[in-house]
């Protein structure tokens, strides 16, 4: 009488051993790339409203009345990169209202080189803010923001 009693446990518990050989792993490994995509992606979302907050530190500096013409260099302390992974970044400025001299809307996009994560951050600047079509490279070691003032106070900012 154990005999049908063994088989049936073995029906039952075989399979549900094979299960939990496959798909426990399988659920490990789903997790932590979900937690290492997270992590990653909160990392360079910090290098973005880094370089989002410097340069807008910059832009109120130079858009001081006593600064009536002349360029000024902020050398970046971001990161070569994030988790052995290099990162670029570039910006597009529209004009964030019909009026032509109105405020500015920069959007910066940050992007790892090698993944398929990226992030992006919004400034507001004024209407005398220009933005020269440029690249962020991480790994270059002098990385930096430049902002041009010009006597007319238009303000011309790019990555340098």
């Amino acid at each position: 009488m154990k005999t049908p009693q063994v088989a049936t446990e073995y029906l039952i518990l075989v399979p549900v051993l094979l299960m939990q050989i496959f798909i426990f792993p399988y659920a490990a490994s789903m997790l932590m790339n979900t937690w290492t995509e997270s992590r990653r992606t909160l990392a360079i979302q910090e290098a973005a409203n880094h370089l989002s907050s410097s340069m807008q530190q910059l832009y109120s500096s130079v858009n001081h009345d006593a600064i009536t013409a002349g360029t000024v260099t902020n050398k970046l302390d971001l990161p070569l990169s994030i988790e052995n992974y290099l990162y670029t970044g570039n910006a597009t400025l529209r004009t964030a209202s019909s009026d032509p001299n109105g405020s500015r809307i920069l959007e910066i996009t940050l992007k790892y080189v090698g993944l398929d994560i990226s992030t992006s951050v919004l400034a507001i600047y004024g209407g005398n803010m220009e933005w020269k079509n440029s690249t962020f490279q991480s790994n270059f070691r002098s990385a930096s923001i430049i902002a041009e003032k010009q006597s007319n106070g238009t303000i011309q900012m790019y990555f340098g």
